[in-house]
C-alpha cells in the first residue's frame, strides 16, 4: 500500500470509524474533508440490491440536477441544417454533421455529450468503436436522440446526466463541485437518489438501496444513511 498523506490522514480524522451520517451532515463533511487545491467534484456512490448481469434489472437512467454539475459540459450537436441555429442558441458548443463526422473518425472526440436525430443515426452508427469505448454514442434512452435538440442541448447545459449501474451494482457520478453550499449538494443528491429508486426494477427483491456513500476527489468516502435521504 501507498504511504498516506497528512492531508489523507487528517481527512480520516474528522470521521468516525463505522458511523453512518445523515445527508445532510455529510453534505457539510465532504468540503471539510476536500484537501486538493482545485474545485474538486463531489461523487455519490449508490450499491443497489440488485443483479446487474440481468437484463430485467438493468438500472439506466437521466436525472437533471436542480443545481447543475458545476462543470462546463461541452455539446456537440450533429443535425441537419434546419437545426444549427436551435442548437446554437441553446449553447452547444459545436454544431454540424459531416465534417464533425469525419473529424470524430480521424480521432476527435474532445466533447462530453453528443446529441443527434433519429434520422442520423444511421451515419453516425459507423462510429460506434470510436464513441462506445468513450461513452459518447448517443442513446435514445439517455435523451441524446431526439428531433428537439434545442431542449436537449439546454438540459444537458443546466446539468442532466445520465448514469447506468456497473457490473458490481453500484451507480457512480458526480454531483456537484466541493464549491457548492451544503444544501446544493444535498439538493443534487436527494434528486439522484429519489430518480434512482423510480427506476427500481420489478424483479429487483429485497433491499433497493443497499448504501450511499458522498466523497470528493481523492478524497476518503462518507457513508450516508439511505432513510436520512427522505428527511
Amino acid at each position: 500500500m501507498g504511504k498516506v498523506t497528512k492531508k489523507r490522514k487528517l481527512a480520516e480524522s474528522k470521521l468516525e470509524a463505522g458511523r453512518s451520517y445523515t445527508l445532510q451532515e455529510a453534505s457539510v463533511l465532504v468540503k471539510e474533508i476536500s484537501m486538493t487545491k482545485f474545485d474538486a467534484s463531489v461523487d455519490i456512490d449508490v450499491r443497489l440490491g440488485i443483479d446487474p448481469r440481468k437484463s430485467n434489472q438493468m438500472v439506466r437512467g437521466v436525472v437533471s440536477l436542480p443545481h447543475g454539475t458545476g462543470k462546463e459540459t461541452k455539446v456537440l450537436a450533429l443535425c441537419t441544417p434546419d437545426k444549427e441555429a436551435e442548437a446554437k442558441a441553446a449553447g452547444a458548443d459545436f454544431v454540424g454533421l459531416d465534417d464533425y463526422i469525419e473529424k470524430i473518425k480521424g480521432g476527435w472526440t474532445d466533447v462530453d455529450i453528443i446529441i443527434t436525430m433519429p434520422s442520423i443515426m444511421g451515419k453516425i452508427g459507423a462510429l460506434g468503436r470510436i464513441l462506445g469505448p468513450r461513452g459518447l454514442m448517443p442513446n435514445p434512452k439517455s435523451g441524446t436522440v431526439t428531433n428537439d435538440v434545442g431542449s436537449a442541448v439546454k438540459e444537458v447545459k443546466q446539468g442532466k446526466i445520465d448514469f447506468k449501474v456497473d457490473k458490481a451494482g453500484i451507480v457512480h457520478t458526480s454531483i456537484g463541485k466541493v464549491s457548492f453550499n451544503p444544501e446544493q449538494i444535498s439538493g443534487n443528491a436527494k434528486e439522484f437518489i429519489s430518480t434512482l429508486v423510480k427506476l427500481k426494477p420489478t424483479a429487483a427483491k429485497g433491499t433497493y438501496i443497499k448504501s450511499i456513500y458522498l466523497s470528493s476527489t481523492m478524497s476518503p468516502g462518507i457513508r450516508v444513511e439511505p432513510k436520512s435521504v427522505d428527511e
